[in-house]
């Protein structure tokens, strides 16, 4: 008898320890987390958001570097690095993040993600560092390489810990679409099928939530990943936090897939011209470099 791993049985065999993993459709963490909000123009947070996605009453982005243990099964952890950038919105009232950009290492978690919540991920180096104690203090540092360019850091002391929840959920929208295969026919937006808004549901258990002091975020310029086009005006908070994250997610609504025509190219890398977006407050103190100020 020959065995062909390309085709998958339909009663597969449950291991014994199938009934110890996480449930179908969610993934258990551990992590060590870098969590910065930052905020830039009104004006430009609008434009980033497609619909049905309306701006959150702050224009604050969400930055995540997260060093993540992937409890795959009893038997399997994945340890990877991977960042998560959010532009704050609202869906029908409810909070969240739009997911602008999720660079990390690992073609199976690039791919699943892509495919199954449609996350926008791509495949990154990425650079965890975590130093000794020195008076109460210690030296974090994250960065994010794509195509031989440091795109995105994160620096600071990690300090004393802070009053804040531990144990919460937050929600990021992703869209999740498939484009087409016969571009002559220019339907739908251009993808084969719907597209749907879906929701990530993210459930914190942290251990230990502790204050960034000296605190820097740096955006450098990539014309594959281009960030620094959403310029840093303040740099609101920096956290360091440990603990436990569970994932899964959920399909909130069918959208036309001219939404998200506009949006859809950065997924990819092939770099574009973007448009021109008109600023109320031209000239204010932004920086695409380095912003210290927690």
């Amino acid at each position: 008898m020959a065995r062909l791993r390309y085709v998958q049985s339909p009663t597969p065999v449950t291991p014994p320890s199938a009934a110890q993993a996480p449930a179908a459709g969610s993934t258990q963490h551990t992590v060590r987390s870098l969590r910065a909000l930052y905020t830039t123009h009104p004006e430009i947070v609008a434009a980033l958001l497609p619909r049905p996605l309306v701006p959150a009453a702050r224009p604050q982005i969400f930055v995540q570097f997260a060093h993540v243990a992937m409890h795959l099964s009893p038997e399997r952890t994945v340890t990877i690095g991977a960042a998560t950038v959010g532009v704050s919105c609202q869906h029908e009232g409810q909070p969240g993040y739009y997911v602008l950009a999720m660079p990390m290492e690992g073609e199976f978690v690039v791919i699943g993600g892509r495919e199954k919540f449609g996350e926008p991920k791509k495949i990154a180096e990425t650079r965890f560092t975590l130093g000794d104690e020195v008076d109460g203090r210690r030296r974090v540092n994250a960065q994010v390489i794509r195509q031989g360019v440091t795109f995105l850091e994160l620096d600071g002391l990690v300090g004393e810990p802070v009053e804040s929840p531990k144990q919460f959920t937050e929600h990021f929208f992703c869209f999740k679409g498939m484009p087409t295969c016969e571009p002559q026919k220019n339907t739908n937006g251009g993808f084969d099928g719907e597209v749907f808004l879906t929701r990530l549901v993210w459930d914190r258990d942290y251990s230990s939530v502790r204050r960034v002091h000296d605190a820097s975020l740096t955006l450098r310029e990539s014309r594959f990943d281009p960030l620094v086009d959403v310029p840093v005006l303040s740099l609101d908070s920096m956290v360091f936090a440990e603990g436990r994250t569970q994932t899964r997610g959920e399909v909130v609504r069918a959208v036309p897939g001219e939404w998200l025509a506009p949006f859809w190219g950065q997924r990819y890398d092939n770099p574009q011209a973007g448009v021109d977006v008109a600023l109320a407050a031209e000239g204010t103190n932004e920086q695409g470099g380095a912003h210290v100020g927690v």
